[in-house]
């Protein structure tokens, strides 16, 4: 949120567990109103049950939506032998320590597939960008998944906001 407010823009972080202060607001999304230019969503939309309600409360705040998620389902056994092996090797890496360790950890979280159906349910999808992710539990690393994705939608037409009209 900082290198927003740094480019200039508006910007209010939401989140139950944000920090206190003025560019924070302690409370689920779900809580929140009004009508916004964009809402920011990072590595948070696998978890939100029930993911069309909540995707729809998405579109209703806002007619553009950006995403930085990881497809958790395409970990399959060769990477997920790489990350452990890179994960061990690595004891500052603030990581799990395995990916099994991980996945037990977090169970029913939505694949991939089903987040993006939501999401283009209620979003025209803009862009799509694979990319590594294991950076963001090892650090600096090379890594040779490509589970991560930057997505951009904007409001389909047939969403709309519960903002009143000005």
């Amino acid at each position: 949120m900082a290198a927003l407010v740094a480019a200039g823009y508006d910007a209010t972080g939401v989140d139950p567990r944000a920090p206190a202060g003025d560019r924070f607001r302690q409370v689920d999304f779900r809580e929140v109103d009004g009508e916004y230019d964009a809402v920011v969503a990072g590595r948070v939309i696998h978890h939100l049950v029930p993911l069309d309600d909540a995707v729809e409360k998405l579109a209703s705040l806002a007619p553009m939506l950006i995403v930085n998620e990881f497809a958790w389902d395409l970990i399959d056994a060769t990477l997920q032998e790489w990350y452990d092996a890179e994960r061990a090797s690595r004891p500052g890496a603030t990581g799990p320590p395995t990916v099994e360790q991980w996945r037990r950890r977090h169970p029913g979280l939505h694949p991939h597939d089903i987040l993006l159906t939501a999401l283009r349910a209620h979003y025209d999808e803009r862009t799509l960008e694979w990319l590594p992710y294991f950076q963001h539990w090892l650090g600096d690393v090379e890594s040779p998944d490509r589970i991560g994705y930057q997505w951009a939608g904007t409001r389909t037409s047939t969403t709309r906001s519960s903002a009143p009209s000005r």
